[in-house]
């Protein structure tokens, strides 16, 4: 019996060693803020002396990016390690949940599994990925690390809508009741924002957010402190990508993707990271990172088959450049690949005649954003305030040195040929190397792809490869892509012929045999969503009528996400140069009738017209 007694209280010592040998982490995360909110990283930016604190403790990341600039992208890629358009999770809203890739666990289930964390969520999750069995012990708005067995390591993940972008989704009332602690008059806005009191206005009270943020972060603080584990916990602090004022959350910029990052760094631990407290780390670090690095420093080994490494702990390094997506944000399209290396961005716009101020219901709800296209409308915008509603080149090069907020293209500049040529070879790279889904457009990947998206992508590696150079005919004078370009129109393959018109859209023209040719596709074309793309041409750059074009594609259309699809380029054309309306199409005109395809008809229709905002006079040049 004293033998058996003596073994049990072995094993009791040995669990306690154990745990004792394994760090805590919480992560405290705000949603919708990039950098240029905290001071810490950007002039003009909220004080934080929390977040501070933390960086003292530990290490401040200067170069961090949540690799999607909107939340349920961005957050499917933190938990899973993956790049979501490898992995099918690259739409917000989703239109159907993926399944996790092959061998793949969302990163707390290994936590749980291998060392007995207890792995806590507190209590957003928002993955376009199904997350299977055993990732949490607790996921609700009470979770909480206190709840573990004594001694058990933990995990607790935490977000903060306090800087959440509804958080600006006030009236002009409020902004006559509800005076902000930062002076408007003092704030530094954005070259490509309007100098108006509604902009000022907003941009105040967003930093009176990040200020309460800095609060939660302290009293975070507080309680590890108060429970005797702050010694022994890892804590990261960061944004969920960017945001939130116009032009930063939904859209591939520095804005909306470079996100602040501080981990501090517990005591009892630090053995294990070479950084000393108070460094500032200058590499690149990606959400895809964010998982493996707590692995890592767990002793968890980290699982094959996924895109991220560690940026802490043994064996751990950095990047030397950062991969960006945004594709479609609730019912508006847009398909943008981004690089950051050094101090340059390279942004790669696969569709651009877009523009970015496409309607996006959810965007409008922000006086910002309805009081800036107002004064486009009005003309009172100067060049880098107009950007935002024009139709964009399809490749964009930016000096961050020289220009933090990204309004001078170099593209064009031959002193950045050199550059620019680098830029893109690596984007092109990375598209190609992750057999990037979204060559193949929504409808289709949901229908053939999703069962296992990666693996559709491996096993289609040479069509998606073959997809991405008919898109680079872009990047060509239409001199050299014309035989290219003929080529992808007249394949048996229909997303070849979808990519022909789109590449022949953004070259904004095409001789007389490829129109018609085009003309040919508008009509015939057994695939509703080749139909659509051969009207969008046909609405850009002729005098063609794209309307009976787009009926007749929306009744041929076989699912909902095709429907939206299409309407997408129907508000496209109405809201463009040309102004062709589509006013007249209502519900008997369209097989499917979701939010979005509804969103999208009230919109057409008017029944939704834009927020006129009272103002002040705008300052112009």
């Amino acid at each position: 019996m004293r033998i058996l007694t003596t073994f049990f209280i072995s094993v009791g010592m040995i669990a306690v060693v154990n745990a004792a040998n394994r760090p805590n982490f919480v992560w405290i995360i705000s949603e919708d803020n990039s950098i240029h909110y905290l001071d810490h990283f950007f002039a003009g930016g909220a004080d934080t002396p929390h977040i501070k604190s933390l960086a003292a403790h530990g290490i401040t990341y200067d170069h961090a990016f949540s690799n999607s600039p909107v939340c349920s992208v961005a957050r499917s890629t933190l938990i899973t390690g993956c790049y979501a358009p490898r992995i099918g999770t690259q739409y917000h809203r989703r239109s159907a949940m993926a399944p996790m890739p092959e061998g793949v666990r969302m990163f707390p289930a290994y936590l749980r599994a291998q060392q007995g964390y207890y792995t806590t969520n507190r209590s957003k999750t928002d993955y376009n990925a199904k997350p299977g069995k055993g990732v949490w012990d607790e996921s609700s708005n009470k979770a909480h690390w206190r709840k573990r067995k004594p001694g058990q390591p933990f995990f607790h993940k935490a977000s903060y809508p306090i800087s959440h972008e509804s958080s600006l989704h006030f009236n002009e009332q409020s902004m006559k009741s509800q005076p902000t602690r930062h002076d408007p008059k003092n704030i530094t806005l954005a070259p490509y924002h309007p100098d108006t009191p509604t902009f000022r206005y907003t941009h105040a009270r967003y930093l009176d957010n990040i200020v309460k943020i800095d609060g939660v972060v302290g009293q975070v603080v507080a309680q590890l402190k108060e429970d005797g584990v702050l010694k022994d916990t890892f804590i990261f602090y960061f944004g969920d990508h960017g945001g939130v004022l116009p032009r930063s959350k939904g859209y591939a910029y520095e804005s909306g993707l470079h996100i602040p990052l501080v981990v501090r760094v517990p005591e009892n631990f630090r053995h294990l990271v070479s950084e000393k407290p108070g460094s500032r780390q200058k590499g690149f670090v990606g959400f895809i990172d964010f998982g493996p690095t707590v692995l890592n420093l767990a002793g968890v080994k980290i699982p094959g088959n996924i895109d991220g490494r560690p940026f802490l702990g043994k064996g751990a390094g950095t990047r030397e450049f950062a991969f960006g997506y945004a594709d479609r944000f609730d019912e508006k399209y847009d398909l943008v690949r981004w690089i950051r290396k050094g101090r340059f961005s390279y942004q790669r716009n696969y569709q651009p005649f877009n523009f970015d101020s496409l309607q996006n219901d959810y965007r409008y709800k922000q006086l910002a954003f309805q009081e800036w296209r107002e004064l486009f409308r009005e003309g009172k915008l100067n060049a880098a305030q107009r950007q935002f509603f024009e139709p964009r080149s399809a490749e964009a090069l930016y000096d961050l040195m020289e220009d933090p907020h990204e309004v001078s293209n170099l593209a064009g500049d031959p002193r950045y040929a050199d550059t620019l040529v680098q830029m893109r070879d690596m984007l092109h790279g990375q598209v190609t190397d992750i057999n990037d889904l979204s060559l193949f457009p929504e409808p289709y990947m949901v229908s053939e792809a999703m069962e296992n998206p990666a693996g559709f992508g491996r096993l289609h590696a040479a069509r998606v490869a073959r997809l991405v150079d008919i898109a680079d005919l872009q990047l060509v004078e239409f001199s050299k892509a014309k035989e290219g370009i003929e080529s992808a129109l007249q394949s048996k393959d229909p997303w070849a012929r979808y990519w022909g018109c789109i590449v022949a859209s953004a070259h904004g023209q095409a001789p007389q045999d490829l129109a018609d040719l085009i003309e040919i596709l508008a009509l015939d074309d057994p695939e509703p969503l080749v139909r659509c793309r051969a009207a969008e041409f046909l609405g850009l750059t002729s005098d063609v009528d794209p309307r009976p074009i787009i009926k007749a594609a929306l009744k041929m259309s076989q699912s909902e996400v095709a429907t939206n699809l299409i309407l997408n380029t129907a508000v496209l054309l109405q809201d463009g140069n040309k102004g062709i309306k589509f006013d007249a199409l209502t519900r008997e005109d369209v097989n499917h009738s979701g939010r979005y395809v509804q969103a999208r008809l009230a919109y057409l229709s008017g029944r939704k017209p834009p927020v006129k905002v009272r103002r002040k006079k705008a300052k112009k040049d």
